[in-house]
């Protein structure tokens, strides 16, 4: 959502570059991908981390930030962010600032970019008055040096640098205040009231902040700079500075503030809805100092909101109607860029840099912050409504598809729960098995994509490895509901509801049986000790994916190949010959063996199988006469899932409900058959053996 409001204010795309470009820029283990169309960005992917998704963004600055530079023309950096907000690199791509063109020449500004490199997003960057000039940093600011005769050109770069950072930071690292995720808050068309200087005050509109000496003296107590201002020393209750703040935009601020000729000036001047505000300092310190440069943004400020630096530049415009304050040490009216983010309408920081410096020669010069906290009235904005968590937007828009698959699923449990009506008329189990397993392949596989797979478990074992929780799975909903019903069946009926009725890929192979039953190709049933030792071998290979996904990530991404749903379901046949070759392999075996994939493969049937396990009771009914002497049932089962005694082995079962219309039916169950022809009523009691 907040990729798109951003979207929403920038120009088309104007880059430079193609994905080729990039990459010829990012060597091995990095991996540039497909450029994303939320947001001008390219991702970057490690080899070493291949589960770990983007692990840093490269975009251009134009695309996302094209400011105006120096002689009217955006500049254009490429820039390299990682995952946390750190600067990789930052690379001129075009600029036409004359500087840099016919004067100095491109060097200094090639070499003022490579100061990115290890910053991060979250500083507070600036940039120096002048190139190696005695600078106060600490904490989170960071001090750029800047390029002698080219101030306002590096400090329009620095903007620009910030401006397309932070967008994609914004878009795709989360940095955003936790307890927001809303548009940014819009301007009410309020009618206008006149008000004077003291009612806005009074209102909050334009909000201050007061200190004394003293209070500043307390700031710096334990520092270098403690002791070092005389004045603070001998006259402590005097006014150090008294600093007010108004956000201009809103006309029941800016038209009281400017006047209403110097407003309609100035609604024309923000024609791009760029954010503004009104800062005047009164007391001894001043927000500017002699050596401020029209135009640029003061040295002395910062701007900052969600913890995150935006840049304010100087209007240049004499708007400023000065109200009756006393005297005042400076008043500026600073914008910020109209695609920076700022949300007018929540809390806001304006930190004042204060420097004192001891010693004459190579001073040594120690910097604290003084901070207003600044929120405009929520009167005068209109708040659009917070946006749903992605993760429940993708519910949402997949409503339909999870009403349709839950009606499946109830539909499915109601014949489980009973199934005697389905399964005694071979026909009508045959149909209604038939049209559910299409149902499977067609819309829960082929159109709803909710094939569930092995990935889902080692994708969930890594993740949990590196600490990343499963937060995933939640934008997946159709994946997620048919996860939780299968959990659930486990503990019902074991295995077989998935794998009998639920996987896609198991129905594209009971269809190819069906082809291969029509087409009278010969049907195997492979020696019992074959069979179990086949059957075990699924065991062996869910425990290699496991600990693949535990010990070697990059091994089991690779591992995980052995299913062939991606292959015939997610992307249906549309891949590389190798994996075509081995997925048609596994249908045709199957053609010839009864679901061999299902049966003897199949890893995630191997974890179904463990937690079928859980299963509370035996809900496939058994009589006496099971196995002792009638075989129909297991002569029946194309599973082999009966044992020679009668017992159903429910590791081996699919559910196909076939026993059970055996059972219910007199004219097929040979116990029953023979029971009528002698007359006699019977009554079939449960077997207990079951395992």
């Amino acid at each position: 959502m907040l990729a798109g409001l951003l979207l929403c204010y920038l120009p088309a795309a104007a880059g430079d570059l193609t994905r080729a470009d990039i990459e010829r820029r990012f060597a091995r283990p990095l991996h540039v991908g497909e450029k994303l169309r939320e947001i001008a960005a390219w991702p970057l992917s490690s080899e070493l981390q291949p589960d770990a998704g983007p692990v840093g963004y490269v975009f251009e600055s134009i695309d996302l930030a094209p400011i105006p530079g120096f002689e009217g023309t955006p500049l254009n950096l490429l820039v390299a962010i990682d995952a946390d907000g750190k600067f990789i690199d930052v690379e001129v791509l075009r600029q036409h600032e004359p500087v840099f063109l016919g004067g100095l020449g491109p060097l200094p500004l090639q070499e003022f970019v490579k100061q990115y490199q290890g910053k991060n997003l979250k500083q507070d960057i600036t940039v120096a008055s002048t190139y190696g000039a005695t600078r106060a940093g600490g904490g989170k600011r960071v001090v750029l040096d800047g390029v002698a005769k080219a101030t306002a050109s590096v400090r329009i770069v620095n903007q620009s640098v910030l401006a397309a950072s932070l967008a994609v930071a914004r878009a795709r690292l989360g940095f955003a205040d936790p307890g927001s995720g809303a548009p940014p808050a819009v301007v009410k068309p309020l009618p206008f009231e006149a008000m004077d200087f003291a009612t806005l005050v009074q209102r909050g509109y334009v909000q201050r902040l007061s200190l004394s000496n003293a209070d500043v003296e307390q700031l710096f107590a334990g520092s270098e700079g403690a002791g070092s201002d005389e004045q603070a020393l001998s006259k402590p209750e005097e006014l150090f500075v008294e600093v007010y703040v108004a956000y201009l935009n809103a006309p029941s601020i800016g038209r009281n503030l400017l006047g209403d000729a110097a407003w309609a000036k100035f609604q024309a001047y923000l024609v791009d809805e760029r954010p503004a505000f009104w800062i005047a300092t009164r007391g001894r310190y001043a927000l500017v100092d002699e050596a401020f440069v029209p135009g640029t943004p003061p040295p002395r400020l910062a701007l900052v909101q969600s913890e995150l630096p935006i840049e304010l530049r100087d209007a240049n415009r004499d708007y400023a109607r000065l109200p009756a304050l006393g005297e005042l040490t400076s008043a500026l009216i600073l914008t910020a860029p109209a695609h920076a983010g700022l949300d007018p309408g929540r809390p806001m920081e304006f930190r004042f840099s204060v420097s004192r410096a001891r010693g004459m020669i190579l001073p040594v010069l120690t910097q604290q912050q003084i901070s207003l906290r600044y929120t405009p009235p929520a009167e005068l904005f209109d708040y659009p409504p917070r946006p749903l968590p992605e993760w429940l937007q993708a519910w949402q828009g997949r409503l339909p598809d999870l009403l349709v698959i839950g009606a499946a699923l109830l539909l499915l449990c109601a014949v489980l729960l009973r199934p005697r009506w389905f399964a005694v008329k071979p026909r009508r189990l045959f149909w209604f098995r038939s049209g559910f397993l299409a149902f499977t392949l067609g819309y829960i596989g082929w159109y709803a994509q909710g094939q569930l797979s092995i990935v889902q478990i080692t994708g969930a074992i890594k993740s949990l490895v590196a600490g990343g929780g499963l937060k995933s799975f939640l934008y997946d909903p159709v994946s997620l509901l048919l996860i939780a019903f299968t959990l659930v069946s486990l503990g019902v009926w074991g295995r077989g509801t998935f794998c009998g009725w639920l996987c896609p890929f198991g129905a594209l192979q009971e269809f190819v049986a069906r082809l291969a039953g029509a087409l009278r190709l010969p049907q195997w049933r492979l020696p019992a000790s074959v069979s179990r030792l086949l059957a075990r071998s699924r065991y062996a290979i869910l425990a290699l994916l496991v600990g693949a996904a535990a010990f070697a990530p990059a091994a089991a991404e690779r591992l995980v190949e052995i299913e062939p749903f991606k292959t015939a379901i997610t992307v249906g046949f549309q891949r590389e010959w190798p994996f075509l070759l081995w997925a048609g392999g596994l249908l045709l075996a199957g053609a010839f063996v009864y679901k061999f994939f299902c049966r003897f493969i199949c890893p995630l049937g191997a974890a179904l199988t463990l937690g079928g396990r859980l299963r509370r009771w035996n809900w496939l009914p058994r009589i006496e006469a099971c196995g002792q002497p009638c075989q129909k049932c297991r002569n029946t089962c194309r599973y082999e899932a009966i044992l020679p005694g009668g017992a159903i082995a429910y590791d081996e079962c699919f559910e196909c409900l076939d026993c059970v219309g055996i059972y219910h039916d007199s004219r097929r169950c040979g116990p029953q058959r023979l029971q009528a022809a002698r007359g006699k009523h019977i009554v079939f009691p449960l077997r207990r053996k079951n395992p």
